[in-house]
């Protein structure tokens, strides 16, 4: 058996354990888990996919991410993510969640945030082809330059859309 995930609702209820493969191919919604990492200046971790990735080949993501295992929590998932791509163990604080229509299958997506240092990154070559650090502005700017992972692209709406809901 692949990657067992929790099948969830749609009001994230886990209503039976599945094979993420089965639960992408039949539509089934699961749960991903994604870390926004910043640095102390406040940049933010950029990375581009292997052009031999098997999902997204080439495209740039401000996410690491990946799928929360049956019975692991999303802050868990996003800690092991962090250290299983990026060989940094931090802790993680949870930002959002939301419903995400992405490319491959729907799914719940929970949005962490990590405070990181560029000494502390060491990317596994499968995941990561390239990283970089870049200023708000910079990302922005890459967004509207740069092929984004489209649900890394729809959490960054969501993630800016939420910093300026924030009251002063």
């Amino acid at each position: 058996m692949g990657e067992l995930v929790d099948r969830v609702d749609d009001r994230d209820r886990v209503i039976g354990v599945v094979d993420r493969s089965e639960a992408v191919a039949a539509g089934w919604l699961y749960r991903m888990s994604m870390v926004l990492c910043r640095d102390e200046e406040g940049r933010y971790l950029v990375h581009r996919r292997p052009a031999s990735s098997s999902r997204f080949p080439g495209e740039y993501s401000w996410l690491v991410a990946g799928a929360v295992g049956a019975g692991e929590s999303y802050a868990e998932a996003a800690r092991r993510e962090l250290r299983e791509e990026m060989g940094v163990r931090a802790s993680v604080r949870p930002l959002f969640t939301f419903l995400c229509r992405g490319e491959l299958s729907p799914y719940w997506f929970a949005v962490h945030e990590a405070t990181v240092g560029q000494e502390q990154i060491a990317p596994q070559a499968a995941e990561v082809a390239w990283h970089g650090w870049l200023s708000g502005d910079e990302l922005r700017d890459a967004m509207a330059s740069w092929k984004f992972v489209s649900d890394s692209r729809d959490a960054y709406h969501r993630y800016v859309r939420l910093a300026t809901d924030r009251p002063c």
